[in-house]
């Protein structure tokens, strides 16, 4: 069985590097981005702010998002020129 952020040890203690991709950190989101793509002028802004690395990203165009690590924080939304990604109320 996989282990979940919920089994981490109090205090934060990184046993060893690279251990963030194993943790699906995205059901801790009450609102998740979504992408106009006709909007989208590739800017990259979304993917240099974003505190989790949840910005897909193929042939240098954002193409995404990884909502298993995606948190929902808006930084993404915020930081885009053209306004072409939206917060959603995440449906329970």
């Amino acid at each position: 069985m996989k282990e979940t952020w919920k089994e981490l040890p109090i205090g934060a203690i990184i046993k060893e590097p690279g251990t963030s991709k194993r943790f699906e950190t995205g059901d801790w989101r009450t609102e998740r981005p979504v992408l106009d793509p006709e909007k989208c002028i590739h800017c990259m802004f979304c993917w240099i702010y974003c505190p989790d690395s949840s910005i897909k990203v193929e042939d240098g165009k954002m193409e995404g998002f990884l909502y298993e690590y995606c948190k929902g924080c808006g930084i993404c939304a915020e930081m885009c020129p053209t306004k072409a990604i939206t917060m959603v109320r995440e449906e329970v």
